[in-house]
């Protein structure tokens, strides 16, 4: 009799079980495993883009990319500990891995995380150039941030006196699906209003500079409200009405995004004597402080770009038709630290 209720049990679990992963595979069908947590920490990383790595104001490689301005070159320095008291130190400035940003047509799909799905409304489905209601033609995508502390997580060249915001894992920090003001370009005009200041003819032509001096490796943070070559960053809301490929809309985006995180002091300013012994508030992202490189599907292993750079450099031939429209960016932070003793 318990033989026969054992075995009933285990059907009954079984099918169950069966039911479930059915269940979850069609929920999630068109959702990609982008593998991320593989070895592709390790081959799809471009580690020359760490360099130049500074310690004490001392170079170590004349390697990768120049030192962003504004970025410290003095040997000493100091912080106040908890009590107020100054202790010593010296200055180390690199680039770091410090966030992956993903965007999805499908809401709540996480490439990152496996290709889970989180219980969110499935009925705003993103797009690339599909025709809206109004009759015109926009990308929408969903948008997942996350800390990605590389270094931190492989305990390579960093202390944890110089983790500006503390994250120490691969985590979700934001969801654009939560967000009302990324899928409202008006309600994104009353969040942040300073928009207004920037939409004028004036304002616009300003962005030309930032584009020519961005495609030369240096984007201007003085014309703070500029993209570079893909032009006003406002408004900060997903929609995207220029009639872009994949590589440039996905490109906007994510500048558009960081600045909506910058501007409510979500994301800080790691760059600068200020901000040694952590990081600062900075309204309006500083630009400089970033650089990408693409990490799913086609990644980027062995250079990076800056913030407004043209695709036509970097994005060509960096999309598979089905299986690989939805990309995921490795965000590099420049860090500014004082090693206390």
């Amino acid at each position: 009799m318990i033989k026969k209720w054992l075995a009933a049990l285990i059907l009954s679990t079984s099918a169950t079980a069966a039911y479930a992963i059915g269940e979850a595979e069609a929920t999630s069908a068109g959702c990609v495993d982008a593998e991320i947590i593989s070895g592709k920490l390790i081959t799809d990383i471009c580690w020359d883009c760490i360099f130049p790595l500074r310690i004490a104001g001392i170079p170590i490689s004349m390697g990768g990319d120049e030192p962003p301005e504004g970025s410290v070159d003095i040997p000493l320095c100091y912080c106040q500990d908890d009590l107020g008291v100054p202790r010593p130190g010296f200055t180390t400035s690199m680039w770091e891995p410090a966030r992956l940003i993903e965007f999805q047509r499908i809401p709540g799909c996480a490439s990152v995380l496996g290709g889970i799905r989180f219980p969110v409304d499935r009925l705003r489905i993103g797009n690339h150039q599909a025709r809206q209601g109004d009759g015109a033609e926009a990308t929408y995508m969903h948008a997942h941030y996350y800390s990605f502390p590389l270094l931190d997580i492989m305990e390579l060249f960093t202390e944890s006196t110089c983790n500006a915001d503390g994250y120490m894992d691969l985590d979700l920090l934001y969801l654009s699906e939560l967000d009302p003001t990324w899928n409202n370009s008006s309600l994104a005009f009353f969040v942040n209003p300073e928009a207004a200041a920037v939409a004028n003819p004036l304002a616009v032509t300003a962005c030309s500079a930032d584009a020519a001096s961005s495609t030369a490796g240096k984007p201007m943070d003085s014309l703070w409200w500029c993209a570079g070559t893909l032009g006003s960053i406002y408004p900060l809301a997903g929609y995207q009405y220029e009639n872009f490929g994949i590589v440039r809309a996905t490109s906007k985006l994510k500048i558009k995004f960081m600045a909506a995180l910058h501007r409510r002091g979500l994301e800080w300013e790691t760059i600068g004597e200020a901000n040694m012994c952590g990081g600062g508030i900075a309204p309006t992202m500083p630009k400089t402080q970033y650089k990408f490189t693409l990490l799913h599907p086609l990644p980027e292993a062995n250079d990076a770009h800056v913030m407004g750079e043209s695709d036509l450099i970097w994005g060509n031939g960096r999309t598979i038709p089905g299986v690989g429209e939805d990309l995921i960016y490795t965000i590099w932070r420049w860090t500014d630290c004082c090693n206390v003793y």
